[in-house]
């Protein structure tokens, strides 16, 4: 059984500026779908649910209309939208032929920058529009010189700058295909990925800065180079300055000076329209990390979509989202270029000890439109007492966040600390459609501790047990019509076993994506956070967000991990870990106004049996809690079968979960 979960906030905590929402991109497509896509119904342009509808009842002509307003570029014409609807397996724009490379470089302004790289010492450089064509060019015919072919694999081992940028689009111009990492990973973590795509060139730095200190991976570049027989040579950024190492391999390393500064024509494969563009990888908490495959045509309409119309993003805009290589944030970031905006690249800590507020320093000091970031830093913020305001920030009108529920306590703060008319679109999606499920728009309004809407021709419900749509109701997070970005598929998963098993065994014919929602009567979502870390108390559910928007809400408190883990003689143990502030002492009357608060802002049904400090929550290499990996520690499961060290932010955490599993079970057993 699943619970009513009442909208705790009826009234909208933000409206948008009328005259912008009509100027708005996404009210400009409205208009025009309504001339040319005979989408009849909507007769307000800032209407987005009227818009919305259509979008997700008349599929094939809302992604025809993305592509037609988008002046998509097709060296071969498609011959109907959607082939086949099934899923898994639909099939989009079948005979069109085309290449993301050429969409992302097209509407550039020539002398206009379209990247601004950023570090956390303050430092920056611009990369015009004529420029990056040119870079973009000159590695492209490296490649191609250094044996790079259509459907090759070229893999980066990389931090967030430019070169990641130039390399992804010089791959893609070929028809090759492009996966990264970033260099925080260790080099079995990064050869774990791939060696499984058997890549014909890596492309890695001497290294990145990180809280004030470089960090040199040239060991670990070469140690990355010699677990990958298949390379046939490396490109190497000299991105910090270190002297260059002597190789001590048969393969060809290519200075990256050398391979971006050659003069060339910039030429595009045409490939089909589902043909591989990048392979992106789970978190690889069990086992191998799952390599997600997605097409040149669903991530160009996608992103189209979701930064031209919901971020309306275009020309004189500048996107700035905190992102490593790693995390499917980047791919999106790159995708700005698309929109003809300017992108950032930042390489560096979020927060470095030195300067805390550097990315509200960096977004005031080069006019960012659109800034981006994590729950978890917002929060952080908070509790470090930055005042962002404090810097010329009137050009943001934007602040995104991602990677997890956004509590509602965030939002007072970014009116008060960021500026009023600023609008905070909490989004949520996922590695798997490099994309998002739901957000908001500049028409929409914005409920705090919610996320404004579904995203357009995303067909979202929840379901309850029985495969019933529910609304104000909790229930799984579905889609019931498929999306262009949905994975082509998995790779090394010949006959797709592995890809039905993760989406679609739950509903047939349904994609379940594992999050646990509430859709509201006023048409806003609600993440509780992962189904399989539901907490399932005497049948009655909660989301485990919901515990920890309320506890991450004392200033004593860092952050926060509820765990409801089934036992074997048929209990249910509900403990809840908090990192204290630092100072602070986890005494039993905080402990007790930690109860109170959960009891009344939540459910007294979900009391924590108990309130435990620990040292850190241990998290995917992208911020993402890992709840279900630390409940099996906690039911006493062996360390190596449930999660992977390498995928792990801080590893030495995996012991110190363990443990308190262990120990628990020895107790049971002895009382059994």
């Amino acid at each position: 059984m699943s619970t009513p979960h009442p909208t705790p906030y009826p009234e909208p905590f933000f409206h948008p500026d009328p005259e912008a929402a009509t100027d708005s991109r996404i009210a400009d497509f409205a208009r025009w779908a309504a001339r040319h896509q005979g989408a009849g119904e909507i007769q307000d342009p800032t209407d987005y649910p009227s818009l919305y509808r259509w979008s997700v009842t008349d599929l094939e002509g809302f992604w025809e209309a993305v592509w037609e307003y988008f002046a998509v570029d097709a060296a071969t014409p498609y011959e109907r939208v959607l082939a086949e609807e099934t899923m898994p397996g639909a099939r989009w724009f079948p005979g069109a032929t085309l290449n993301y490379t050429h969409h992302a470089l097209r509407d550039l302004r020539p002398d206009a920058p379209a990247i601004t790289a950023l570090d956390e010492t303050g430092s920056s450089y611009e990369i015009t529009g004529s420029q990056l064509r040119a870079r973009v060019a000159s590695v492209a015919a490296t490649l191609r010189e250094l044996g790079v072919e259509q459907g090759d694999r070229v893999v980066g081992y990389l931090p967030n700058t430019p070169h990641a940028v130039i390399a992804f689009l010089a791959t893609a111009s070929l028809g090759a295909v492009w996966s990264v990492c970033g260099q925080d990973y260790a080099p079995k973590a990064a050869a774990d990925r791939f060696a499984q795509l058997r890549p014909t060139v890596l492309i890695t730095a001497d290294g990145y800065l990180f809280n004030g200190t470089t960090q040199d991976r040239r060991a670990a570049s070469r140690q990355l180079a010699d677990a990958l027989p298949t390379l046939k040579a490396t490109l190497l950024v000299d991105h910090l300055g270190l002297a260059r190492p002597e190789s001590g391999q048969a393969r060809l390393t290519v200075p990256w000076e050398d391979a971006a500064t050659r003069t060339e024509n910039l030429t595009f494969a045409h490939v089909p329209f589902d043909h591989p563009l990048w392979v992106v990888f789970s978190s690889g908490t069990t086992g191998l990390p799952k390599g997600i495959v997605h097409g040149h045509g669903g991530v160009l309409l996608e992103h189209l979509k979701i930064l031209g119309l919901h971020t309306d993003l275009g020309p004189g805009d500048r996107l700035l989202w905190y992102t490593t290589t790693h995390w499917m944030m980047w791919n999106l970031v790159v995708s700005t270029l698309l929109t003809g905006a300017t992108t950032c690249t930042y390489d560096g800590s979020p927060a470095p000890l030195a300067r805390p507020d550097i990315l509200w320093e960096l977004a005031a000091r080069h006019k960012v439109t659109v800034f981006g970031t994590s729950p978890q830093y917002l929060l952080a913020m908070a509790k470090l007492g930055i005042h962002p305001s404090t810097h010329d920030l009137s050009a943001v009108r934007v602040v995104g966040s991602t990677g997890s529920a956004l509590p509602a306590s965030a939002y007072p703060w970014v009116r008060d600390h960021v500026g009023a008319g600023i609008q905070l679109a909490s989004t949520s999606g996922g590695t798997d459609i490099v994309s998002a499920f739901a957000g908001s728009a500049p028409t929409t309004p914005v409920w705090a501790g919610e996320l404004s809407v579904p995203n357009l021709g995303v067909a979202l419900a929840a379901y309850d047990a029985t495969g019933t749509p529910v609304l104000d109701q909790v229930g799984e997070l579905v889609l019931t019509r498929p999306m262009p970005s949905m994975p082509l598929h998995f790779w090394n998963d010949a006959d797709g076993s592995r890809y039905r098993d993760a989406y679609f065994t739950a509903y047939p014919g349904v994609w379940r994506h594992g999050d646990w929602i509430t859709l509201t009567s006023h048409g806003s979502v609600i993440v509780h956070g992962r189904s399989d870390a539901t907490l399932n108390r005497n049948g009655v559910r909660l989301g485990s967000a919901d515990i920890h928007d309320i506890v991450e809400r004392f200033p004593e408190i860092t952050e926060a991990l509820v765990i409801g883990a089934e036992e074997p003689d048929g209990g249910y143990w509900m403990p809840l870990f908090v990192v204290p502030a630092p100072g602070i002492t986890l005494d039993d009357s905080l402990r007790d106004r930690i109860r109170d608060a959960i009891r009344a802002g939540a459910s007294p049904r979900h009391v924590p049996d108990e309130i435990l400090a620990v040292p850190a929550i241990p998290h995917t290499k992208t911020g993402k809690k890992l709840e279900v990996p630390v409940k099996r520690l906690l039911q006493g499961m062996p360390a190596e079968q449930v999660l992977n060290p390498a995928a792990v932010d801080n590893p030495e955490l995996i012991c110190f979960y363990a443990q308190l599993g262990a120990e628990r079970s020895k107790r049971a057993a002895h009382h059994r």
